[in-house]
C-alpha cells in the first residue's frame, strides 16, 4: 500500500476556533484510518496574535510529527499570511478569506473565498472556522464529508449544533463555483 502524506495548517488569529477545527479534522481522519500528529500554536486573543493548528497526516507511519512543507492551508486573518515559500509544498492549496491581501506566493493554488462573510450570513462570525473547514475539505477531498459532519455533531455543544452544521454546509457550497478559478 502506498503511503499518502499531507501536511495541513489552519491559521488565523486567536479566538477564531482554529484549534477546535483542527481537532475535528484530526478525529475525522483517524476514523478513516489515517495516522495523525497534531500541534498547535497560539498567542492571546487580546493581542490579535497568531493561532494555528497543524496536522501531519499519513496512511502509513509518520516519520516526523511537525509540519514542514504544507500541502493544505487555511488563512482567516492577515496575521497568518507570513508563510515562507519554503514552507509550502509545490501546488499547495491555500484557502484564504477574500478580504485578505494575498502575498506573492508562487507554485500554489489559491482559493480566495468569502469565509468571514459567509459565517456572518449563517448567523455568527464564531463559526468561520467551520465554514473554512467545509470549504477546505470540499476543495481537497481530505476526508469523507459524512465523517467530518459526524464528528462535528459529536463535538459541538447541542445548542450550537444547527449553526455549525449550517456553517459546514455553507463552506462546502462555496467551493464548486470557485474551483474553476484556481
Amino acid at each position: 500500500m502506498n503511503s499518502e502524506h499531507r501536511e495541513i495548517r489552519l491559521s488565523g488569529s486567536g479566538g477564531q476556533g482554529l484549534v477546535l477545527a483542527g481537532r475535528i479534522l484530526a478525529e475525522a481522519l483517524v476514523r478513516e484510518g489515517k495516522q495523525i500528529a497534531q500541534s498547535t500554536s497560539y498567542e492571546p486573543t487580546s493581542r490579535g496574535g497568531l493561532s494555528r493548528a497543524d496536522l501531519v497526516v499519513d496512511t502509513g507511519e509518520l516519520d516526523y510529527p511537525l509540519a514542514v512543507r504544507l500541502d493544505l492551508v487555511v488563512i482567516l486573518d492577515p496575521v497568518a499570511t507570513n508563510l515562507s515559500p519554503e514552507s509550502l509544498a509545490s501546488q499547495a492549496l491555500i484557502v484564504i478569506d477574500h478580504e485578505i491581501k494575498v502575498p506573492p506566493w508562487k507554485n500554489c493554488q489559491l482559493l480566495s473565498l468569502p469565509l468571514l462573510q459567509t459565517a456572518r450570513t449563517v448567523g455568527n462570525l464564531r463559526v468561520t472556522n467551520i465554514v473554512a473547514l467545509g470549504a477546505l475539505n470540499q476543495a481537497s477531498k481530505t476526508v469523507g464529508p459524512n465523517t467530518l459532519e459526524m464528528v462535528i455533531r459529536e463535538r459541538v455543544p447541542t445548542k450550537f449544533l444547527q449553526l455549525n452544521l449550517d456553517a459546514f454546509a455553507a463552506g462546502v457550497a462555496l467551493v464548486p463555483g470557485a474551483m474553476g478559478e484556481i
